[in-house]
């Protein structure tokens, strides 16, 4: 997977640079169009498989851990 996103990466680049370069807009376009509906929608499957979302997730759980483990923490304060 990792080589896949690396060659997308390079030729969803390469046609940016050759579209600049030569001054042909529907080439940065279509990078730009390539980049973002396909590289970037890969790069975030192959980052995201195998987690649990829930994990991420700001619910009643998550959020009762995170003022759990704040309050655990001696106070910083010195008003």
């Amino acid at each position: 997977m990792r080589i896949l996103l690396l060659i997308l990466w390079f030729v969803a680049l390469t046609a940016i640079a050759v579209g600049v370069a030569f001054d042909i807009p529907k080439v940065v376009g279509s990078g730009v169009a390539f980049l973002f509906f396909v590289v970037f929608p890969v790069f975030s499957y192959h980052r995201w498989k195998n987690k649990k979302v829930s994990d991420y997730l700001l619910n009643k759980e998550n959020l009762d851990k995170m003022k759990q483990y704040n309050d655990s923490k001696p106070s910083s304060k010195t008003f």
